[in-house]
């Protein structure tokens, strides 16, 4: 579907999605195929008994790769913000729902393979240097779905780092807000753009608030919820995630990292 308005920029960025996500796929595929080794596929039931397991330890690193292709963090976020060629709807359904599951979900379930060795404080540094790079390159962006997008990308930084830190209910609890408010956002946005005739430019739009007043109206509730606004959904998932930051034992540059990202 990133490929659905055929024209030069689409097919590039499906070329990049397709490509990117290649090594996603191979690496889960690896670990689907070695997990073989334990006789199911049901590791819910075992994983405890292979946390000091050599073998166990190349798949959670398959698993992490995976996710991190999948989830788009540094070294491969360039390919969401280029998916942004797809139609509107399709971004609100990949942001709010596939996008999220396919990576941060699947660490969620693996997350006892990956608090034992180097990878936690890996991921940790990677999600949190990607939850920087989005917030940062968000405030340099004209087109209004990439300015979603890399919202998007900050988010699941943060989903990534607090649950490269062991909150894994923490790191659900924020996906399933987010997601809500997601896909309202992506929503108000496509009802923007058609209104704009099909253009993505913020400097093109202006005092959208007296023409097109509902649609402003659920964009900044949606927005607000997704900063953090007091008493509104992403308050409590996010103010959460950074309370249990500070309560937990990490150096000043992960905790600059969160902090400053948040702002």
């Amino acid at each position: 579907l990133v490929n659905y308005f055929q024209n030069v920029k689409s097919y590039k960025a499906g070329m990049l999605t397709a490509l990117s996500n290649r090594i996603g796929d191979v690496a889960l595929l690896l670990a689907i195929a070695w997990m073989l080794n334990y006789g199911s596929w049901n590791y819910i039931f075992y994983l405890d008994m292979m946390k000091n397991n050599i073998e166990m330890m190349i798949i959670g690193g398959l698993v992490m790769l995976a996710a991190m292709t999948k989830s788009a963090q540094i070294p491969f976020s360039s390919w969401l913000p280029a998916a942004m060629a797809a139609p509107t709807p399709v971004s609100a359904l990949v942001h709010s729902s596939t996008l999220v599951t396919a990576g941060v979900y699947l660490l969620i379930r693996f997350n006892d393979v990956l608090m034992n060795w180097w990878m936690a404080q890996f991921l940790l540094l990677v999600s949190g240097l990607t939850m920087f790079m989005a917030g940062l390159g968000a405030n340099f962006e004209f087109d209004l779905k990439k300015i979603i997008a890399l919202s998007t990308l900050s988010q699941l930084g943060l989903m990534m780092s607090i649950l490269s830190m062991g909150f894994y209910k923490l790191a659900f609890f924020h996906l399933l807000t987010h997601a809500l408010f997601k896909a309202l956002l992506f929503m108000c946005a496509g009802s923007i753009i058609h209104n704009m005739k099909n253009s993505q430019d913020i400097r093109m739009m202006g005092s959208l608030s007296m023409s097109m007043p509902l649609t402003c109206s659920c964009f900044n509730v949606a927005n607000l919820a997704l900063c953090g606004m007091p008493f509104l959904a992403g308050f409590y998932s996010k103010d959460l995630i950074l309370e249990m930051v500070m309560l937990s034992y990490v150096n000043v540059f992960s905790f600059f990292l969160f902090f400053f990202s948040t702002g």
